[in-house]
């Protein structure tokens, strides 16, 4: 006779920004090690439709904007109501609209993306931790970038916010411990079509500035992502992993 697995015997993740690209990958890694997940982002359709393909009996999606305090709360509610507990929350909301250099950058876009890209981090960080890790503990990841640890041209407003992000990483490492473990990732160009401009047209040439040979794939940050919200990575935290397929190793060639 099988065992039943009851609902105590679950972990329980929501997963921002995971109707596609390295937020799905995340989710999907998730589902497969048998937790329970939650994913947002802006469109109700896609989440339907990414809900059911990573299985409708385990996983919920709910739609809405990333830095409305409301959405954050609701989500959260929903999550407790769904589920019973919040273990893990991944930050991978984020956005990139502004392209050019500093000098020209438009402040009012660039306070969009913190909003976006910091801010709603640290409003999910919040709710998570008074609805349950305060209490439980728990773990926490944020989706950074190579533009946050590195000079980043045409795309400043984007790698200021994901420093700030690999900064938030510490400070919430340092208040929410021993209970609650902090980490965060910063991939460099991962195949999504958030990342598409990076690549498109241009692949062959993208991937040969890397010694691996390759640019990254969902499951890349996926895969990590899945270790630092394990008891495997119960000694780690206020770290960020760069994953990069080795083109840090280029800094210093000069």
């Amino acid at each position: 006779m099988t065992e039943e697995i009851r609902p105590d015997s679950w972990r329980v993740a929501l997963v921002t920004g995971a109707s596609r690209g390295i937020g799905y990958g995340i989710a999907e890694a998730l589902v497969a090690r048998g937790d329970r997940v939650c994913i947002t982002g802006r469109d109700q359709e896609a989440l339907r439709e990414a809900a059911e393909r990573l299985g409708a009996d385990r996983v919920i999606g709910v739609a809405g904007k990333a830095h409305d305090t409301d959405h954050q709360r609701a989500v959260v509610e929903q999550v407790m109501e769904a589920f019973g507990r919040v273990d893990y929350l991944v930050n991978n909301a984020g956005s990139n609209p502004v392209f050019g250099p500093m000098a020209d950058l438009d402040l009012a876009a660039a306070r969009k993306v913190f909003e976006i890209n910091v801010f709603s981090a640290l409003g999910f960080a919040q709710q998570t931790w008074r609805a349950w890790q305060k209490e439980h503990g728990g773990a926490i990841v944020n989706i950074a970038s190579v533009a946050g640890v590195s000079a980043s041209p045409f795309i400043g407003a984007y790698g200021m916010s994901k420093a700030a992000m690999v900064n938030m990483t510490l400070q919430l490492a340092h208040e929410f411990s021993p209970g609650v473990r902090v980490n965060a990732l910063a991939p460099a160009v991962v195949k999504t079509r958030f990342a598409k401009a990076l690549y498109e047209g241009r692949e062959e040439e993208a991937a040969a500035s890397y010694p691996l040979g390759r640019l990254g794939a969902p499951e890349d940050v996926a895969g990590a992502a899945e270790f630092l919200l394990s008891e495997r990575a119960g000694w780690i935290t206020g770290q960020t992993l760069l994953i990069d397929g080795g083109i840090f190793l280029n800094a210093g060639l000069g």
